[in-house]
Formats: C-alpha cells, sequence, structure tokens
C-alpha cells in the first residue's frame, strides 16, 4: 500500500510561521513513532508536503558561513528581507516571491531510511519536472541541487536544498526558482558557491510561468517518484 501524504498549500507565508508550521507537524510525527516505540503500537506518524512562498528572506544552514550575506542589517531593510540562522543543513540561500518552496514531513521508515537517496528523489523530482517545460535539469557532482548545463561555464542553478531529519522524519525541502526576481541573489553567495549563477524557469523559457502552475506538475512527478498517494489537506 502507497503511503499518504497531505498536501498544504499555504500560499505566500512569513518565513519563521512557515517553520512553526512544520515545527508542529514535525513534533506530532516524532511522538507518534516514541510511543510506537515504547508502547508496541499506535497510528503510524502522517506524512505532509506543504508548498508555500515566502517574502524576501535569507536563510543560513547550520554549517553555513555568514560571510555569504554580503549586505549588513540596513541593506536588508532596504530591501524588505529578514535572515534567518536555521537548523537545516546546507549554506545560506534565499527565498523569497515567485520561488515554489517545497517542504516534506516525511516519516522515511514508510519509504527507505536512506538520507542520501532521498535528497537524489528531491532532485529527480525537480529534473522530471523540468522535463516536462523541454529544460534539462541536472546534478552536479558534489553539490546538492538541481542545475542547467552544470559543466558549462555559464553553468546556473535552478533549484536549491537543504533538509533536516530526526528519527527518519525530514523537514526543510527545496526552493524551486520560478519566477522570483534574481537579483536578490546578488547578495549572496549563493550555498557557498562562486562559480555558478543562479537562474529560474521562467527566465530559461523567456516567458512567465507562476508557481501555482507548477505545483501539480511537481506533485505528481513527486508522487511518482516517491510512489506515495497524495490528500489534499484544507487548511
Amino acid at each position: 500500500m502507497k503511503p499518504k501524504v497531505y498536501c498544504h498549500y499555504l500560499d505566500k507565508i512569513d518565513y519563521k510561521k512557515g517553520c512553526e508550521y512544520q515545527e508542529v507537524l514535525f513534533n506530532e510525527a516524532i511522538s507518534r513513532k516514541k510511543t510506537r516505540r515504547t508502547e508496541g503500537s499506535g497510528p503510524l506518524p502522517e506524512n505532509h508536503l506543504i508548498f508555500c512562498e515566502h517574502p524576501h528572506v535569507y536563510t543560513l544552514g547550520k554549517s553555513g558561513d555568514r560571510e555569504n550575506l554580503l549586505i549588513d542589517n540596513d541593506a536588508l531593510k532596504e530591501k524588505e528581507a529578514v535572515f534567518y540562522k536555521t537548523n537545516r543543513g546546507g549554506d545560506i540561500t534565499y527565498h523569497g516571491p515567485g520561488q515554489l518552496v517545497v517542504y516534506p514531513i516525511f516519516d522515511l521508515e514508510q519509504f527507505f531510511t536512506d538520507i542520501h537517496k532521498y535528497m537524489r528523489f528531491l532532485e529527480e523530482s525537480v529534473i522530471k519536472t523540468l522535463e516536462v517545460y523541454n529544460i534539462k535539469g541536472e546534478r552536479s557532482q558534489g553539490l546538492t541541487g538541481v542545475w542547467i548545463q552544470p559543466q558549462e561555464p555559464h553553468a546556473r542553478k535552478i533549484c536549491a536544498m537543504g533538509v533536516k531529519s530526526s528519527r527518519w522524519v525530514t523537514m526543510h525541502g527545496i526552493g524551486f526558482n520560478i519566477h522570483p526576481n534574481l537579483s536578490y541573489f546578488e547578495n549572496i553567495i549563493p550555498c557557498g558557491i562562486t562559480d555558478k549563477n543562479v537562474t529560474s524557469l521562467s527566465q530559461e523559457l523567456d516567458k512567465e510561468i507562476t508557481t501555482k502552475e507548477v505545483i501539480p506538475v511537481f506533485l505528481e512527478n513527486m508522487a511518482e517518484q516517491f510512489n506515495f498517494k497524495p490528500i489534499t489537506f484544507n487548511k
């Protein structure tokens, strides 16, 4: 039987509130796992998939370098952006309007217990989505995320990833550039990588594509990749 995944569509939500929303679902899943292990019974943890956008925000992973944020607090205010340190993996990245943010809260014991495989499956879900738009997304050796022409001098990143897991439950996830203002990436060294640029789906296609248009395409590809049954959750 396929695992069920409850899909949450939050539209635009403050980054901190989005993290709090994740934490509630994440902690519920952890609690269920503890109960099942101590009592030998109880319901399985629920799996969730959050789709949203954030106002302008720069986030730094626990292994990241604060120096990769290239502007000070005054400049952040001018750009109506904020900065947060997070508990996900990875370095610094940007989230903002026009970027599709996807947060899976998955109990990997219902799928497979392999974080490396999990990351590759997330990447593949994005790659398959790009194929629908006749764009070839690829991996770049030694780097996480999805890229366009990664081996060429004009290599560019279209999707960044950073996750956290505990007891095989995941949180955080991906930032898939659909039509964000790419100038905001000029204020950071994205993921600490200095020699590659950033792009978006709209820029690659030279036409405007909305996040709402991409969500069902991405969900279909992710459901096929992870072999789950998506369930719409009404907040």
